[in-house]
């Protein structure tokens, strides 16, 4: 049994649990970095570095937040067990709507990642 919802909820407690903890972990990262680079006065394109753990603090924060997978709505898989076993998405036009919804997701992600780079450029 699932709670599958087309471009809307692709991911259980299993999965949304994890999605808190990518992050948790890129958030950790992310302030772990920016105080480093501003006690070690690190160059700009240094400082740059920084959005990566930022964008995987925002990503893991949306996917837990929508309770939606990107890489499963790209790949047209979901996930409700506590296991790593996905099922597939058959139907074309829900796998679109997934599609959608993942790259909406991106999309999101980018600005909180961009602003948290862009404060630490600041400093």
């Amino acid at each position: 049994m699932s709670d599958y919802v087309a471009g809307s909820c692709n991911i259980g407690s299993a999965e949304i649990h994890r999605r808190y903890q990518v992050a948790i972990l890129g958030s950790i990262g992310y302030l772990a970095m920016a105080i480093y680079f501003i006690l070690a006065d690190a160059s700009t394109s240094l400082r740059l570095i920084a959005f990566l753990p930022a964008m995987a603090a925002s990503v893991g924060f949306n996917q837990a937040r929508r309770k939606f997978c990107l890489a499963y709505g790209l790949m047209g898989v979901f996930n409700f067990n506590s296991g790593n076993s996905v099922s597939k998405v058959k139907d074309p036009v829900a796998l679109a709507a997934d599609r959608a919804y993942a790259i909406k997701i991106l999309l999101i992600s980018f600005l909180p990642a961009l602003l948290m780079t862009g404060l630490l450029l600041a400093l």
